[in-house]
């Protein structure tokens, strides 16, 4: 028998194991030595674009010496000597910490962003273009006296120092990325239209009823051919009911007498009218589709969606324990990252006639002063208007002309190119009439109610449409008050200087777009509020719905004078409480609106107000916690509702049961409000959505209003849908419930105990441009979270979510602050992200944790105070 010879190993020659474990060994510190490299060149890419904050650094344009301190969270307190170089130090640490926003807001304003980001943005732009913000803000700077036209050009020449100073992605990590794009973008010098067409863009952000009027045009449509044109008032009626007058507040409720300002300020003319992976992937970037132009501009600018608007009071020293006023405010916005607001105090080394300026507060980056705060004297805030200053006119053209009051006249006519990065230019025609520019054509919605106009028409007036010529067509143009020149640029100094109510309401005649209410307190114990803004005096029409655009009868006719507008100083109640609900009774003299807040929040603001006040005297933690309130009234009266309803599935009926002691709270830690809001999404789609003609489900307080008055009805006709097979008020509350549990359960499980809001409720700070790029690999640079929120839809902690969509947080407190007058350096404040645009910077997200809680942190204002608080101090020396 043979046996086989044993192996012989070559001891210089490695085992296979060996050399396996050898090349895996080389595979694995390749991937590491790549993995390092990678890390490296991003590293260093991201933090070269950090700015210098500490030591000194010498500029060409600066006239002396200028501080910027910064304090732990890296908000700056900038000192100078004069304006010029007070608003040169904010344009460039503006620039410093925020310039690729500032850059992609002023590509929007001027309906550019295919210049950056191709041809997927083209259409953006026509629309963009058409409104022609960027031509009006040219137009207000041309208007400027000469000392608010050096403000912008000293914050101007501020921006374009840093600009001269860097390139590329030493900017910012964003002209990283899109160098791999559109290779040959770079940053234009600045300007002070750049910095005007952002209150543009803001004015759109806080418009108000221009969707519901398109919304309520095409309902109109819709009845009309299902042949119920009869009943369609009422239907309206029913779907956008009046503000309810009787259960909650409006803001004055009696006109202060004050006598007449003498004011230089007018109102504008009134006229009618990485590896190769990377590389490739970045290449196809796309954004975020949307439904239409419309929405795709809201994605740019900001949406007017659910929870846009602010709440704001003021509540005097009677009512406080310091015997002094606190005033407190906080804007609902579309959440961004970064913020929307840039929180900076700015300070003349000596007050005087020459330099008049030492505030702190709130302004947007591009912007120089601030928009909202405090100076040495006064402080104020803003909460959106909601007046009515946009209306749709249907236009009957005829080829190169328009129908108007039984002739024809010609249409304004303009031509515009769009460039497109890596594309063909695009050459748009925009065609204008008296009432402004027309948009149908660019917007599905709006080009639908040009098509088949006569339904959704408003009521009243000579409103027969003129001959039908071989050329006609019907159009749909816009009129709205953003698109006039105004003064509003201007407005930011006056109020930032103001000294006094008078003071203060004569700037308060400047700030014309975007309408805003105005809260008022002094250091001598003084409340206020003042309407301001341009408000339009209408003919036959409200501008509830689109109007003939070919009768004048419906033009505007004029503005409401400055005088006569609401006004109030130091009311008898000890408080003024604003959150866009009714500014006043339906008695007052003018028109302003059908389409208000419904005033939920303005109600339990006062109840709080009143509440506390009677338990003892009010302090500024008062105010914080009443701005992180999360009482859900809807939720209150579905529990209610719920209590003589039999529902199926021992599931729901614990559900139901977890409303029972509920405190109608939406706490992120409860299980009782994931459910209510669950509850109350599937309650109203299957009111409203899920039928064979779907009705809209956009504004909760509309819906909390509407389905209020079923819930007194219950023999109403909409608790019948025979497309979910349920026959009344019982069955769809029953089948609500149910269909509430299984959704929650599928969502965090079947224990309902262990539900919670907060998870299901969460924010996705999402970058206004590259975190919706489609590249997995860029948004995991840019985007932060998701972060547990509290609050809800029309809840004085508003946090808004889209009903039929998410229950994800999409609008927001953009930021909170509670202005103390006995000691400006008590006051408190928070905003949603932190001073820093820079992905990976310490500043980016630092004070999102604090937002998401309610917590608020001091803010020093008094010079001793910005001393000790500082931790790092950049001196910027004019160069030699």
């Amino acid at each position: 028998m043979t046996t086989d010879s044993p192996a012989i190993v070559d001891p210089a020659r490695p085992s296979l194991a060996a050399r396996v474990g050898r090349i895996a060994f080389l595979v694995v510190a390749a991937a590491v030595v790549v993995a390092v490299a990678a890390a490296f060149v991003v590293t260093w890419t991201i933090q070269r674009s950090f700015p210098q904050t500490d030591g000194t650094l010498a500029l060409d344009g600066l006239e002396s010496e200028v501080t910027v301190q910064r304090d732990d969270r890296g908000i700056p307190t900038i000192t100078a000597e004069s304006t010029d170089d007070l608003f040169f130090a904010e344009g460039f640490v503006h620039a410093q910490d925020r310039f690729f926003e500032m850059d992609f807001r002023r590509h929007v304003t001027a309906g550019r962003v295919a210049e950056m980001f191709g041809e997927s943005q083209a259409g953006t732009d026509a629309f963009l273009r058409t409104l022609g913000w960027r031509a009006v803000a040219e137009d207000e700077v041309a208007a400027m006296d000469d000392t608010t036209l050096s403000y912008y050009e000293a914050y101007a020449d501020g921006v374009n120092a840093y600009l001269a100073s860097r390139s590329g992605a030493e900017l910012s990590l964003e002209y990283g990325v899109l160098g791999i794009q559109n290779p040959d973008y770079a940053p234009e010098p600045w300007e002070p239209a750049d910095s005007v067409a952002w209150l543009k863009a803001m004015a759109w952000d806080l418009r108000t009823n221009l969707e519901d009027e398109t919304e309520r045009a095409l309902l109109s449509a819709q009845f009309a051919e299902a042949g119920d044109a009869a009943t369609t008032p009422a239907t309206l009626e029913q779907l956008y009911p009046a503000y309810p007058f009787d259960e909650n507040p409006v803001i004055v409720p009696k006109i202060s007498t004050l006598s007449g300002l003498e004011t230089d300020a007018e109102p504008a003319a009134f006229s009618g009218g990485a590896g190769g992976e990377l590389q490739q992937a970045v290449t196809t970037i796309d954004w975020q589709e949307a439904d239409g132009v419309i929405e795709a501009a809201s994605l740019l600018v900001g949406d007017v969606g659910e929870g846009v608007g602010s709440n704001s009071w003021v509540v005097s020293g009677d009512l406080t324990a310091s015997g002094m006023p606190l005033l407190a405010n906080d804007p609902h916005l579309g959440a961004s990252l970064p913020s929307v607001w840039y929180q900076v105090q700015l300070k003349c080394a000596e007050v005087t006639d020459a330099c008049p300026f030492d505030m702190g507060g709130f302004s947007f980056s591009g912007l120089p002063g601030i928009v909202i705060g405090h100076n040495q004297s006064i402080a104020w805030g803003f909460t959106n208007l909601t007046t009515d200053v946009t209306d749709l006119y249907v236009e009957r053209i005829d080829g190169d002309q328009y129908w108007r009051d039984g002739a024809l006249v010609p249409l304004e006519e303009r031509t515009e190119t769009i460039e497109v990065a890596g594309g063909d230019d695009v050459e748009l025609t925009i065609r204008s009439t008296v009432h402004g520019p027309i948009i149908s054509g660019l917007t599905d919605d709006v080009t639908t109610i040009a098509e088949a106009p006569e339904p959704g028409l408003a009521a009243g007036g000579a409103t027969t449409a003129p001959p039908v010529g071989e050329d006609s067509e019907y159009a749909v143009s816009l009129r709205w008050t953003a698109l006039d020149p105004g003064t509003a640029a201007s407005a930011v100094f006056a109020l930032s200087t103001a000294q006094d109510f008078a003071e203060f309401r004569q700037a308060s005649a400047l700030f014309d777009v975007p309408a805003q209410n105005l809260i008022y307190a002094d250091v001598e114990g003084n409340i206020g509020y003042q309407t301001p803004g341009r408000l339009p005096i209408r003919g036959a029409g409200d501008g509830w719905m689109p109007q003939p655009g070919w009768d004048s009868a419906y033009d505007w006719t004029g503005f409401i004078p400055f005088d006569e507008l609401p006004v109030s100083y130091n009311p008898g109640s000890g408080y003024i409480v604003t959150a866009n609900n009714a500014i006043v009774t339906d008695d007052y003299d003018y028109f302003l609106s059908r389409d208000w807040d419904y005033g939920y929040r303005a109600a339990r603001i006062v109840d709080l107000i009143e509440r506390k006040a009677a338990a003892g005297s009010l302090t500024a933690q008062d105010m914080r916690d009443i701005q992180m309130d999360g009482e859900m009234w809807i939720g209150m009266r579905l529990a209610t509702a719920l209590e003589d309803i039999d529902v199926d599935g021992a599931g729901t009926q614990d559900a139901v049961a977890l409303l029972r002691d509920w405190d109608a709270q939406n706490d992120a830690s409860s299980a009782s409000a994931a459910y209510a809001n669950v509850l109350w999404s599937n309650l109203v789609q299957n009111l409203f959505a899920e039928r064979e003609e779907p009705l809209p489900i956009d504004g909760q307080g509309r819906l909390f209003t509407a389905v209020d008055a079923l819930l007194d009805d219950p023999s109403d006709p909409l608790w019948s849908n025979s497309a979910i097979d349920v026959s009344g008020m019982e069955e769809m509350l029953a089948l609500s419930a149910e269909e509430a549990y299984d959704e929650l359960s599928a969502l965090q499980g079947s224990a309902v105990t262990a539900w919670n809001w907060g998870d299901l409720h969460a924010i996705t700070l999402t970058s206004d441009t590259l975190g919706t790029s489609g590249i997995a690999p860029i948004e995991m640079l840019f985007n932060r979270g998701p972060f547990p929120v509290s609050g809800g839809a029309s809840i004085v902690n508003a946090t808004g979510w889209e009903l039929g969509t998410s229950y994800a947080t999409t609008t927001v407190p953009s930021m909170r602050m509670v202005v103390d007058l006995a000691d400006f350096d008590d006051s408190t404040w928070i905003h949603l992200t932190g001073a820093s645009g820079h992905a990976f910077h310490e500043h980016y997200i630092d004070q999102t944790e604090d937002w998401a809680a309610g917590v608020q942190r001091p803010w020093a204002f008094s010079a001793k105070a910005v001393d000790a608080a500082a931790t790092q101090t950049l001196v910027l020396t004019p160069a030699e």
